[in-house]
């Protein structure tokens, strides 16, 4: 027969071998909470901003592919002087073209409807019913318009938007294209989903 454990050893053992286990269990129950702080990729689908590389954007061009924010395509459009001079003084044909009934964040309410006057960040869905409106930048005759001067047709119902997505009168967008809240971090990056003041609809 071995040696007997006094009673006072014994519970000191099973003090320990408990203390041990309710920690494993602890521990163990931290991992789900903690993980549950951590955004999952549907959370950052629906909402988290996005960085978005301009640098090789030339002027007339539009940024390809499209980058996509809360699962909609984004338009970066790198615009011309003649451009931005065309937006200034060309509104004959606008239903809005001081943005009065359109989206757009405070600081992009003006005539370009953008932080910089040469670069345009739009919501790639027509206002009408969703479609993906097409980018023809040429101020050049085309076969939906013989004064086209350059920016975005609907080919599904034929509304057209100029290159600050204002949309033209009687056509069946009401409104012109959302501008969705942005920031420039430089020259090159620009963040979409970050705001950099209030949003005015």
């Amino acid at each position: 027969m071995g040696e007997k454990i006094p009673g006072s050893v014994t519970r000191r053992y099973l003090l320990i071998a408990t203390s041990a286990v309710t920690t494993v269990g602890a521990a163990g129950a931290a991992v789900p909470f903690a993980r549950s702080w951590t955004p999952s990729e549907k959370a950052k689908a629906l909402g988290a901003p996005i960085e978005v590389d301009i640098a090789k954007l030339r002027p007339g061009e539009i940024l390809k592919p499209e980058p996509e924010w809360r699962g909609r395509g984004i338009i970066v459009v790198y615009r011309t002087p003649e451009a931005i001079e065309r937006l200034e003084t060309d509104h004959r044909r606008l239903a809005d073209p001081t943005s009065k009934r359109s989206v757009q964040p405070a600081y992009a309410k003006n005539l370009t409807r953008s932080i910089r006057p040469e670069i345009g960040v739009y919501l790639g869905k027509c206002t009408h019913l969703g479609c993906v409106p097409k980018y023809y930048g040429k101020v050049q005759p085309e076969k939906f318009d013989v004064r086209w001067k350059g920016g975005f047709f609907c080919p599904c119902h034929g509304s057209k938007f100029d290159l600050a997505g204002r949309v033209e009168k009687n056509l069946p967008a009401p409104t012109n294209l959302e501008v969705p809240v942005h920031q420039f971090e430089n020259d090159h990056i620009l963040h979409v989903g970050i705001d950099t003041g209030e949003f005015d609809e």
